[in-house]
């Protein structure tokens, strides 16, 4: 249901911008958001967007990440700034409260 896409390696103060493609449910009508997951750790809830674009942030990336959607295509994006090292994680996307189904993911990781 859900496809994530756009991580990679890359260095501190870089920009990455990833993707995640829904399907199978009503996506114009539901709020979205990003989680992510360190290692060792909790995945936690970073960004979400409402279904008419009313956006909310983790303190950890606000100010740095954007939360948008598209409707049409069925995707949500994030758009993530003045990345850290402390940023590196496995990035989801999910309905906002999450569906019991996850993607696979993509990995995110900043480093020099």
């Amino acid at each position: 249901q859900f496809a994530e896409t756009g991580g990679g390696l890359v260095q501190p103060g870089a920009s990455l911008r990833l993707s995640c493609v829904a399907s199978g449910f009503d996506f114009n009508m539901r709020s979205m958001a990003w989680y992510r997951q360190m290692p060792g750790s909790e995945r936690e809830l970073i960004a979400g967007i409402t279904n008419r674009d009313e956006v909310k942030y983790a303190d950890s990336v606000s100010g740095r990440f954007t939360i948008s959607r598209d409707n049409v295509r069925n995707t949500a994006y994030l758009k993530m700034n003045s990345l850290l090292p402390e940023d590196s994680a496995d990035y989801y996307c999910n309905r906002s409260p999450p569906s019991a189904v996850w993607g696979q993911g993509t990995r995110v990781t900043v480093s020099a």
